[in-house]
């Protein structure tokens, strides 16, 4: 008689949260793929090792579109509501080729590398002016704040909102608590109906949003996503849905890298040292703080057309996949001492964007806000260290990202200010 299914490994709770690399040292030494169940009940497959996550990202036979999950996947995992889940689902995460192919290359220009140097000047200008906002180092135990309210969570929406020509009103008015929509929350959870007001919140400013650029057209981003539908080239479940996922995913996530990156530094203050006296060692940094703790932990769903083989595992069609990214980028296999935070590592190919037709768009955007963010910060802020014991620290419970909701620091002294009104 067959052996019965092992049970699902949760892949959930405070202490998960706090620390999972510990697990997936346990999951990557027992095999490259595993069963697991997240918070919303919703069971998937695991892929952990890094050859075995490089050959998942890059097999065509999981595709992203969530017309392949099975009944048992949607019973749990399509918890988006309609309208919402119709009209705010269909952008580049969850689109396979041809069809991803036509609506990334209307995206990647905002992007390219060229353009982000370009605007690089005006994003130094907008950390700086957001440090000239703290409150002064004053007394023995010098400044304190919240990095993430004052900082983390401000820097990348301001510098999104440059780069896909958001309206000042529209930056001014966006609540950042919409983010939370990408949190699954089962029908029957309590949070249900803030999370259903969150939908709405934000698909009515959307609405909002293509209505202004409808009048007034320019050469931007969200403008060019509004004509692309007008001509035809975008229906209007996918004009909305690029929307959507620009406002979120192109600005949490680096958030949440920020707070990953400053929380390894601050654990680490030789290193947090090392990059204040020398800035030139920052290039690399960036690089070895993305592989160390990525704030992309899991990759979203994949599925297969049919049953079939991935890395020795037999999967049935429909089931979902997810990569988790930070168990490979700390697998030993391909990095030597995996969980020693090495700011010279070289070479360092993580995988902390993912990789194939579904590597991250903004990856260079955010490289380099991560870059300007450590350099502002070390710059301004010396004698930076926790307020709190590291114990305190709350790690956000989202179910793929990485990530603490404050960062209470202190700090000793500021440098002097930047150019006034730089900020919006």
């Amino acid at each position: 008689m067959p052996l019965p299914e092992p049970e699902p490994i949760p892949l959930y709770g405070e202490s998960y949260k706090r620390d999972p690399y510990p697990l997936y040292t346990e999951l990557r030494e027992r095999g490259p793929v595993h069963r697991v169940r997240f918070p919303s009940g919703v069971c998937a497959w695991l892929v952990t090792g890094y050859e075995a996550a490089h050959r998942a990202l890059n097999d065509p036979r999981l595709g992203k579109h969530h017309s392949r999950g099975n009944a048992a996947w949607r019973a749990r995992a399509s918890i988006m509501p309609e309208p919402q889940h119709s009209q705010l689902q269909v952008h580049l995460l969850h689109q396979d080729p041809p069809r991803h192919t036509a609506l990334r290359r209307l995206i990647t220009d905002a992007f390219a590398p060229r353009r982000v140097a370009e605007l690089r000047p005006r994003f130094e200008a907008l950390a700086d002016a957001l440090l000239d906002e703290l409150p002064p180092a004053e007394g023995p135990d010098g400044g304190t704040t919240d990095l993430v309210a004052s900082f983390a969570a401000r820097f990348p929406f301001l510098v999104l909102a440059e780069v896909i020509g958001l309206p000042d009103e529209f930056t001014r008015r966006f609540d950042r608590d919409w983010g939370k929509v990408v949190q699954p929350v089962g029908p029957t959870d309590p949070g249900r109906p803030a999370y259903e007001a969150r939908l709405r919140g934000l698909q009515g400013y959307i609405a909002d949003l293509v209505h202004h650029k409808r009048q007034e057209r320019g050469t931007d981003l969200l403008s060019r996503l509004v004509t692309a539908h007008d001509d035809g080239a975008l229906d209007g479940a996918e004009r909305d849905s690029m929307i959507f996922q620009l406002l979120v995913a192109g600005q949490e996530p680096v958030t949440h890298q920020i707070t990953t990156a400053l929380t390894a530094l601050l654990r680490h203050p030789h290193h947090l040292a090392a990059l204040r006296d020398d800035p030139a060692l920052l290039p690399r940094a960036v690089e070895e703080l993305l592989r160390y703790d990525s704030a992309f932990e899991l990759t979203t769903w994949r599925f297969l057309a049919e049953d079939a083989d991935v890395s020795g595992t037999r999967i049935p069609a429909g089931d979902s996949v997810i990569v988790s990214l930070c168990a490979a980028n700390r697998d030993p296999a391909r990095f030597p001492a995996p969980d020693t935070l090495d700011l010279g590592r070289s070479p360092n190919p993580h995988l902390a964007f993912g990789h194939g037709i579904h590597f991250c768009p903004g990856a260079t955007l955010a490289r380099t806000e991560l870059h300007i963010a450590l350099e502002t910060l070390l710059r301004r802020l010396p004698g930076l260290r926790l307020a709190v014991p590291d114990s305190e620290l709350n790690w956000i419970p989202a179910v793929l990202a990485r990530g603490v909701g404050e960062l209470p620091v202190a700090y000793d002294t500021t440098a002097p200010a930047a150019t006034p009104g730089a900020a919006r």
